[in-house]
């Protein structure tokens, strides 16, 4: 298989683009650095792209990897052919390499194998050959009766050569790969439930279930494999057995023979018993693969505009972790992050001392001049927003407030990493701290937490967890480096996620910071231990060093582009100070006017980069987040027994998954928005329509206060009946 081949068609890319990927990926570049600076190389592959082709490039190599090593298993067994030599080159799935290498596996005991020990794989070829017309079975199996061997009889030499005969039949790649086809296209999965207790009603709707294998959708799978875990359901892979023994009976049964009896039986023992299950679990194992790379890429597509939600700077904020019997915890922070009070009230059941709590933060809101109040959206949430509004309206000074995600907070304060960051605090007044923390800048915050623990999925806990941490590791990677982190004030936690850095790298930076102080330019960082000329490349584009000897280092220009600036700003009679001072506006409509392909020519910059350079020099420092839309803030809180049908609101997108979306409308219970519901037209997937922390204009359509459930809708059509789930 040419493997480069291969990529540049299922990538849709030019040879020398395909070419330039793979040698960049093999000389061990990250996916950041060569998304952003090597665009002419690749033609302006993005992160996803390019993370998608490397996970290709290494199933394609691994796939030569296993024929390499079955064609060698099979030729030392002296029993390679050209039409196997030709099924193994052209097989383009593992799945079709193991079929084709099943009858050559040192097998364990079966009764195919008990069988050939008695000396009956003679007879076996005989009966499968179905050449013979005259006669009975008895007088061709009479000479293989063998008392010593343990065949008593001709009946018993018949039965097991039927038994090769079966698994021969069972080992027949095509018959495998054929029948794999029949059952993906048309075969039921099942699920009945087995099991009512207290937590059968979670599988209410799979007690009597039966769905084609073609159309169940990933979450659905997901559901019923957690149910089967849990003992609660009893999951099965049905399809027409007659049919299937059919198909599998054509090329394998020739009429006429007196053998052509024993072989049906050995079609239908081999289907029953050998194939099906086989092909079962295979088919159980496709749609779990398929749904747990539906599920993290969910997860990944959600936990992408998490982190990167723009943060809210220059604010004295308050956190508040909710809780009923011990207090809501409060943390004062600074308009950088740091801890400038703490403390714990009681304005909740079952205190409810609510007016001691009121004249605690107000005195504090007045004290630290806090502008806004974080609120974690958990346990207690809906007390301690309504407790927080009420508070705002005897406050003299303007605060408004903002329910958060406190997803994976308790996490952070119970982890290693929390417990160095404040050694002297407990556990609740660190997640006090986060929650503040997180809403002057998200992504910050939460690379401190494992992406899992985030909360922006679906059934994680139930995935492979090294793909998953693999596929979440990459999306905090690609949101660090397009973002850019601050060398001189980044966390650990931080700068662990820049390209080309490691743990150990990543400590040497922090002591040699601690010892030397601030950097002062990026070149200083080839004097850190252990961070040579590779890791410098990777890494010195994405690190910023605001007000630092030298201008460029406070964008995302990379060093080796350096010259390629100067020359551009002498072009057209810049200096550096004009960039510090933000005076290049004029930049693009200069190098436009002049002609881009010259400007290109006369600095050695490609077409690409020198884009990059231009915008980068025109807004140093900038932040990729500051474009979008920021975060709602609130003075008053509603209830559910506000909602109306009909009624419009302005929501927040919480979680995106296979069904539809979760939106927040302030009433603490998040209202779920179904696909049919997203918009007038189809709509694919809810992840083509709608982002995590977007805002968006909601219409209330069903109010459920017992089941606490919210039916939201987003169609202008409010005549069209909903789909259902």
């Amino acid at each position: 298989m040419d493997i480069t081949a291969r990529i540049r068609t299922e990538f849709n890319l030019r040879a020398d683009h395909a070419d330039n990927i793979i040698s960049l990926i093999d000389a061990g570049n990250t996916i950041p650095f060569i998304a952003r600076y090597r665009k002419e190389m690749t033609g302006h592959c993005d992160d996803q792209v390019l993370r998608e082709l490397a996970d290709r490039l290494k199933y394609l190599r691994n796939l030569e990897k296993r024929k390499e090593e079955v064609t060698a298993s099979i030729e030392e067994q002296g029993k390679m052919t050209e039409e196997i030599a030709a099924s193994l080159s052209k097989a383009e799935t593992l799945s079709e390499v193991e079929d084709i290498y099943r009858p050559f596996k040192q097998k364990r005991k079966t009764r195919a194998t008990v069988a050939i020990a008695k000396g009956l794989e003679p007879l076996a070829e005989i009966i499968f050959a179905q050449n013979i017309t005259e006669g009975t079975l008895e007088d061709i199996a009479a000479p293989y009766v063998n008392p010593d061997l343990g065949v008593e009889d001709w009946r018993q030499a018949v039965d097991g050569a039927r038994d090769i005969v079966a698994e021969k039949i069972s080992d027949d790649a095509e018959l495998r790969k054929k029948l794999r086809r029949i059952f993906l296209k048309n075969a039921d999965i099942t699920a009945k439930l087995v099991k009512k207790d207290g937590e059968a009603a979670t599988y209410e709707m799979y007690a009597d279930y039966s769905e084609p294998v073609s159309e169940i959708k990933s979450h659905r799978v997901l559901a019923i494999n957690r149910g089967e875990a849990e003992e609660y359901l009893r999951v099965k892979i049905v399809i027409d057995k007659d049919f299937a023994i059919r198909v599998a009976s054509v090329g394998t049964v020739k009429e006429g023979s007196v053998t052509t009896p024993v072989v049906k039986e050995a079609v239908a023992d081999a289907y029953e018993r050998l194939i099906y299950p086989s092909i079962e679990r295979e088919i159980r194992a496709y749609l779990t693969e398929n749904a747990n790379e539906q599920g993290i890429k969910m997860f990944a597509g959600n936990l992408k505009p998490l982190l990167m939600q723009p943060p809210i700077r220059g604010i004295v904020t308050m956190g508040l972790d909710p809780a009923y019997r011990t207090g809501c915890k409060i943390a004062v922070v600074d308009e950088t992050g740091k801890v400038l009070d703490k403390t714990v009230v009681y304005p909740t059941p079952p205190q409810n001392k609510t007016e001691e709590a009121k004249k605690v933060l107000l005195a504090m809101i007045a004290k630290y001049g806090v502008d806004v109040i974080s609120i974690g959206n958990g346990t207690a949430s809906k007390e301690s927003e309504i407790f927080v509004a009420d508070m705002l309206k005897d406050c003299p000074r303007k605060v408004s407030y903002i329910v958060v995600s406190e997803a994976g907070a308790s996490v952070y304060s119970a982890s290693k990493l929390g417990a160095e960051e404040f050694p002297d605090y407990d556990v609740s007044e660190r997640s006090a701290v986060s929650i503040a923390r997180r809403l002057q800048d998200p992504l910050a915050e939460l690379i401190k937490i494992d992406p899992k623990s985030i909360g922006v999925g679906q059934y994680q806990h139930d995935m492979p967890a090294a793909r998953l941490d693999e596929v979440l590791g990459g999306v905090v990677e690609d949101c660090v480096n397009s973002v850019g982190v601050d060398l001189n004030t980044a966390s650990p936690s931080l700068l662990s996620y820049v390209a080309g850095l490691n743990s150990a790298i990543v400590k040497n930076i922090v002591a040699y910071r601690e010892e030397n102080g601030k950097f002062k330019t990026r070149k200083e960082l080839l004097k850190v231990p252990k961070l040579g000329e590779k890791a410098f490349e990777q890494c010195a584009g994405f690190l910023r060093i605001p007000g630092g000897d030298v201008v460029f280092d406070n964008t995302g220009v990379h060093p080796e582009s350096y010259g390629g600036a100067e020359k551009l700003l002498s072009l057209f009679g810049y200096g550096k100070d004009d960039v510090r001072q933000g005076k290049l506006g004029e930049l693009p409509s200069k190098v436009s006017a002049f002609g881009t392909s010259r400007v290109c020519e006369y600095t050695g910059l490609g077409a690409d980069t020198l884009g990059d350079v231009v915008s980068e020099l025109v807004k140093p420092g900038r932040d990729v987040r500051d474009s979008l839309p920021r975060p709602t803030l609130r003075t008053d809180v509603m209830d559910i027994n506000d909602l109306v049908v009909g009624m419009e609101l302005t929501g927040t997108v919480r979680n995106v998954i296979d069904f539809g979306a979760f939106v927040d409308i302030g009433v603490h219970q998040d209202g779920l928005v179904h696909i049919s519901e997203l918009s007038d037209g189809y709509v694919r997937h809810p992840s083509d329509v709608l982002k995590v922390g977007q805002t968006v204009t909601v219409r209330v359509i069903g109010v459920d206060t017992a089941k606490n459930r919210i039916s939201l809708s987003m169609r202008k059509d409010k005549k069209r009946p909903h789909a259902d789930s």
